[in-house]
């Protein structure tokens, strides 16, 4: 199995799209490797595969090992005693950024399948598994290969309104029909942060998402808004104009980070109690 050396399996869901998860599951890979950890992302967002653009890699090609796919490493080679980034997705495996993926359920699941079989992970402390919206062909797949890699469980995304986070309640009872945990609810755009005066305005009112993880019993790990340097820092890493600063390192100037260092810390201390 590729994931026998890998500590930690977190899925990133949403029953909701446009919600940010990509954006998230991003910001918590960042996160989690300034704190030192060996992290890896699986994008399984198979018709919006984001990943590769929003790490700056999306040049990059997937290659073929002894014995599976070799995730594309982010910012080059780790140095000893920090944290590192690889992510594997259907994107390096496109043509062209602008392809469409016109596949029946089928063909999606033995896509999913063979991600999480084939992608040769190496040692990981943490992999996040990005995932479409809804609970689709892609969803029940992962929930059947789950079960043999023991997953700590799933850090569920919303924004605040009231039609996302109704869409978003079904994914939390699709959780619990299929026996996954749910580790904590993120809520994403919570207010927007005006980049003259830092005044954060409630754009999408806010509250949705710790009102709904209060009523299911779940941990809230934090609201983030929307801060258009961020959009900007990943934009500069894709045109080629921040690529002399790693990804990583500019993370710590945005001020998103310190909003997920605490995010990050409430999982890392929910699944290593």
């Amino acid at each position: 199995m590729s994931m026998d050396s890998v500590k930690h399996v977190i899925l990133v869901l949403s029953g909701k799209g446009g919600v940010g998860k990509s954006s998230v599951t991003v910001q918590l890979a960042l996160s989690l490797a300034r704190a030192g950890h060996k992290v890896g992302v699986l994008d399984v967002d198979l018709t919006g595969p984001n990943i590769p653009r929003m790490f700056n890699v999306e040049g990059e090609k997937v290659t073929q090992g002894a014995h599976g796919w070799v995730p594309v490493p982010v910012g080059g080679k780790a140095e000893e005693g920090k944290g590192s980034i690889c992510c594997m997705s259907l994107g390096f495996l496109l043509r062209d950024r602008g392809d469409s993926v016109v596949w029946r359920g089928p063909k999606k699941t033995a896509m999913v399948r063979q991600f999480m079989t084939d992608v040769i992970w190496g040692e990981l402390d943490y992999l996040l598994i990005d995932t479409p919206p809804g609970t689709s062909d892609e969803h029940i797949s992962l929930a059947e290969q789950m079960r043999t890699v023991n997953p700590d469980g799933a850090v569920i995304v919303t924004t605040p309104q009231a039609v996302a986070t109704a869409d978003v309640r079904k994914e939390i009872n699709f959780c619990k029909k299929v026996g996954l945990e749910i580790l904590g609810v993120v809520e994403n755009m919570s207010g927007f942060v005006c980049p003259h005066c830092s005044e954060c305005t409630n754009v999408f009112s806010s509250g949705g998402g710790k009102t709904m993880a209060e009523q299911f019993s779940v941990e809230f790990f934090g609201a983030v808004p929307i801060d258009p340097s961020f959009n900007l820092m990943i934009e500069s890493q894709s045109s080629g104009e921040g690529r002399k600063t790693p990804l990583v390192e500019q993370y710590g100037k945005s001020k998103l980070c310190p909003i997920f260092k605490e995010i990050t810390d409430g999982l890392v201390a929910k699944v290593n109690p």
